[in-house]
């Protein structure tokens, strides 16, 4: 098999008393998008950290392209964005991009690095005056000026509007066809279904679900009913193979394990049901399912003193 492009082995980070990551074993493949998930406080951030190099694990051990990740030689092939990211506002891109690329020992042209991260016309704007999603190409571009194996990205679409989110979708899945290896953390459930080979879903540190966008939704949840019902919502969660009760619009939307079940007990004890429909679950519903059944994540699991930052060492990202 081929060794993993990062790997976590029982690993487990504690802050004083409270445990962010418990025992976790994770090995990323190579050619894939692995996507995080998880509420926040689940360990995100905390298993980014560790992959990276940026925190070390309690007990266990982390390992980035089989080494220490401290080890300057694999940090010059790892590009990240972060969601906390600044950089000086005055600096032009093409700046910004001369600057990075200078941190590594085979950078990307800068030509190439513009081109696929759509920043062609804006190159001589300063970073202060991009709008929004401009600012979001650029922090994308400078993660890929090195020319990295592996691409970490932490929420890199929030506050983006629809368009320019799927936009940066195709982004990265152009990027995938060239041979990146990607993490993906984001709370943006349909961005993960759309561009993850592989989910995991963490929840209080630990991982609770592992596989493909559709085995998280077989495994997770199953099928998903929408109806118009008289029942409480306190009813409906005590029937066996319901997982999941919340509202949509003017009906009531069940996830549950067994579809054909469930439909038969809600039409018994309520013959005014109405505006019934059964299909699959989506990715939410799943995700959903999985993290209402685990244990909650500590809400102090990431103090303030662990503070993200993009501010590079030189020959790191």
């Amino acid at each position: 098999m081929t060794e993993p492009v990062a790997e976590l082995r029982g690993a487990t980070r504690r802050y004083d008393r409270v445990v962010a990551l418990d025992r976790v074993d994770l090995a990323l493949a190579a050619g894939q998008v692995t996507a995080l998930l998880g509420p926040n406080g689940a360990g995100k951030t905390t298993a980014v950290r560790l992959v990276l190099g940026l925190t070390r694990p309690s007990e266990g051990s982390a390992r980035l392209f089989g080494r220490d990740p401290r080890d300057l030689a694999v940090r010059q092939r790892v590009g990240i964005m972060l969601q906390v990211s600044k950089v000086p506002e005055t600096l032009k891109v093409s700046e910004h991009l001369r600057l990075f690329s200078s941190y590594y020992p085979s950078p990307l042209p800068a030509a190439e690095v513009v081109a696929l991260t759509g920043l062609t016309g804006v190159e001589d704007r300063q970073f202060g005056k991009l709008s929004g999603g401009q600012k979001q190409r650029l922090l994308f571009a400078l993660a890929l000026c090195g020319n990295p194996d592996l691409l970490v990205l932490d929420e890199p679409t929030i506050g983006l509007d629809v368009e320019s989110r799927r936009a940066f979708w195709q982004e990265v899945r152009n990027l995938v066809t060239r041979g990146r290896s990607l993490l993906l953390t984001t709370h943006y459930i349909e961005e993960a279904d759309a561009l993850a080979d592989r989910i995991v879903v963490l929840q209080g540190g630990r991982i609770i679900a592992d596989g493909t966008p559709a085995e998280i939704k077989t495994g997770g949840a199953g099928r998903q009913i929408r109806c118009v019902t008289r029942l409480t919502d306190d009813e409906l969660a005590a029937m066996p193979g319901v997982r999941v009760v919340r509202h949509d619009k003017n009906r009531t939307l069940l996830v549950v394990t067994a579809a054909e079940r469930v439909v038969q007990e809600l039409l018994t004890r309520d013959p005014s049901l109405s505006n019934l429909d059964v299909a699959d679950a989506t990715l939410e519903d799943a995700f959903l399912a999985l993290t209402a059944a685990a244990p909650a994540a500590p809400a102090s699991a990431m103090p303030s003193s662990e503070a993200r930052t993009t501010c590079p060492e030189r020959g790191s990202r």
